[in-house]
């Protein structure tokens, strides 16, 4: 299956490469993780397309506001498991589409896993832009 088509909300299987790990030196994600797209932008100048994803965690977020928690129902249709888990908005990773940091879900030929329900899709996005005007998002570009 081929890779899809960079679009807000779709969720992707991504070497996600956390700010701190960034800052430490390393380059590469130490695993891959369902990671949400929230922002795609063509530019037609040089032929690409800059995306931005967030991370899904099962680690419960230090500050609230700096994830949003993921509903059972909204799990089910992706496909993730049943632990808790939460979007990350505090931070995210930069890229160019495709980028080398897409991966396959397991053994599948996909790369994604759906998109979030667009209800969903506006609370995240209400939460890091929350985030990003009363701090400063974390934004790590993996070019």
């Amino acid at each position: 299956m081929p890779i899809p088509t960079p679009e807000p909300g779709l969720v992707i299987s991504y070497a996600y490469l956390w700010h701190h790990e960034h800052e430490a030196g390393r380059e590469e994600g130490r695993k891959d993780r369902p990671s949400v797209i929230v922002l795609a932008v063509e530019r037609p100048a040089n032929d690409t397309t800059v995306v931005v994803v967030l991370p899904i965690t099962h680690a419960a977020p230090a500050d609230p506001a700096g994830a949003v928690e993921i509903p059972a129902a909204v799990k089910r249709q992706l496909g993730l498991d049943d632990e808790r888990c939460w979007i990350v908005v505090a931070e995210g990773n930069e890229f160019d589409w495709p980028g080398y940091d897409i991966r396959k879900i397991g053994r599948s030929d996909r790369h994604d896993y759906g998109f979030l329900p667009p209800r969903f899709f506006k609370q995240v996005i209400v939460a890091f832009i929350a985030w990003h005007r009363a701090r400063k998002v974390k934004l790590t570009s993996r070019e």
